[in-house]
């Protein structure tokens, strides 16, 4: 293989080389270390090489999954890597090493891929964009003034940039799908527990997050699903079923889809105006391919939704830092967390039992609301983003007061939290491009638990909209 071809697969099609003996799996990982060292000073997308044990692991016995021998990288939060360094993104957890893989890790291992190290994050994953004080910003490949999104950044930077066709990436309140909108990939935020990360995940308590790939293609993360995405022993929180494998759904017609449109916020402010012309030109599209499409927004009310979430995630983080403290047997000094996680531990601590069930009752009612829009379409459509990215240090968590932080996140990632909360499929495409080059995503919300018609749409929007020969600046 040349180095110029590596970059042209997407990860099946490198499995795909792999099984026909045309390409050995050291190979590939040697095209991938090189691009990380090539790439990596200027997008900073990786934080930890693991060159030795991708070469072991490339010319040993691999299984013979869809992705055998292809090239992967694992986000540096919650999930476990034997042997590896977990930071979070934090100066407080920062000599953390695992000594097991998390149960998703062994199903990546099982799909074939060969992992090569790990991507860059924010502190715990808080925020849209990767920026922190211990491992410093990730850059987009399209444009490196740019932010890479959050929380899954580095997977996004690395993946879209040709150093892997597809990489592990997880969504709390839009860390898949933001991520993806900026660099210009293929994002599925899947339905509550359909990966699992084993039995000690106590870091998923309250739902909202969820394990995936961000990917070039949407073959990539419907296969990927299908490899990892099964019921796991002892789990008490199971989703339902899948009819038939998704990499069949990406190869059916979706029929004609009654789908919601909007561009409605939680504040009510308008959104940038080249995002609105590209949500109104998705509708379009979608209508000429036969849907039906309304324009209506959730209708939800959005202060009591984000006031009762707050109260949730505050919570859950507090207890999660206690256990962290717990396991390092002290508290955190001030100076090793960041201003908007220490400004996090205080206020969740604050509350009261009280607020906290308070908050898990009004969220459970308000998303039952959301919910019931899903009894009258297939589907909803509406920006990932409110703005193109934004230039790194807009959004900046290490410098900026907290208050100032995430006012400035409601502008930029006013859309992708409901979902997280409802537990429901989000999908986020690489539709459009800003005037200034940088990628504008769509994204598509489906019922609970029903991926497939988010891959057959997403297959019939590839090829009517296709996006794989546009290239980022920083590729290959």
């Amino acid at each position: 293989m040349s180095f110029e071809d590596y970059s042209k697969y997407d990860g099946l099609g490198l499995g795909e080389l792999v099984a026909k003996g045309e390409v050995t799996p050291l190979e590939l990982a040697e095209e991938a270390i090189a691009r990380i060292e090539k790439h990596n000073p200027a997008l900073n997308a990786i934080v930890y090489k693991a060159y030795d044990d991708a070469r072991a692991a490339a010319k040993g016995k691999l299984p013979d999954g869809p992705f055998k021998g292809v090239p992967f990288l694992i986000k540096d939060l919650g999930t476990k890597v034997t042997g590896w360094p977990r930071t979070s993104g934090s100066r407080f957890v920062a000599d953390v090493v695992d000594s097991e893989d998390s149960e998703l890790t062994k199903r990546f291992r099982a799909s074939g891929v060969v992992l090569v190290g790990k991507t860059n994050t924010p502190e715990y994953g808080i925020t849209g964009t990767t920026e922190s004080a211990l491992l410093g910003p990730c850059r987009s490949p399209w444009n490196t003034n740019h932010i890479s999104g959050g929380s899954s950044g580095g997977a996004a930077s690395a993946t879209a940039a040709g150093i892997v066709p597809l990489a592990h990436a997880s969504d709390g309140l839009g860390s898949i799908r933001i991520p993806a909108a900026c660099c210009g990939l293929v994002g599925m935020k899947i339905t509550r527990d359909r990966n699992p990360q084993g039995p000690d995940d106590y870091d998923r308590a309250i739902g909202f997050s969820v394990d995936h790939v961000v990917s070039r293609t949407v073959r990539d993360s419907a296969a990927m699903l299908d490899a990892t995405g099964y019921p796991e022993p002892a789990s008490p929180y199971a989703p339902p079923p899948k009819a038939r494998p998704y990499m069949e759904e990406i190869t059916k017609s979706p029929g004609k889809l009654r789908i919601a449109w909007s561009s409605e916020t939680p504040s009510g402010r308008p959104i940038d105006p080249e995002v609105q012309a590209a949500l109104e030109r998705t509708a379009e599209t979608l209508k000429s391919l036969g849907h039906e499409l309304v324009h209506r927004g959730l209708g939800v009310d959005y202060r009591t939704l984000y006031r009762a979430q707050g109260c949730v995630s505050a919570s859950n983080f507090a207890a999660g830092m206690g256990r962290l403290i717990e396991a390092k047997g002290r508290e955190p000094e001030q100076h090793e967390l960041e201003p908007l996680t220490w400004a996090a531990m205080k206020s969740g601590r604050k509350l009261t039992g009280e607020q906290a069930l308070w908050g898990w009752q009004t969220l459970r009612l308000l998303n039952r609301q959301i919910l019931a829009t899903f009894e009258e379409f297939d589907v909803y459509l509406s920006p990932v983003m409110g703005t193109p990215p934004p230039e790194i240090g807009f959004v900046d968590p290490v410098n900026l007061e907290p208050k100032e932080v995430n006012r400035r996140q409601g502008v930029v990632f006013p859309f992708t939290p409901p979902f997280n909360f409802t537990g429901q499929p989000s999908l986020s495409l690489p539709l459009w491009q800003s005037a200034g080059g940088l990628p504008i995503g769509m994204m598509f919300t489906g019922r609970y638990a029903d991926e497939a018609t988010l891959f057959r749409l997403a297959g019939q929007l590839e090829k009517e909209l296709p996006w794989k020969d546009r290239k980022p600046a920083v590729w290959n």
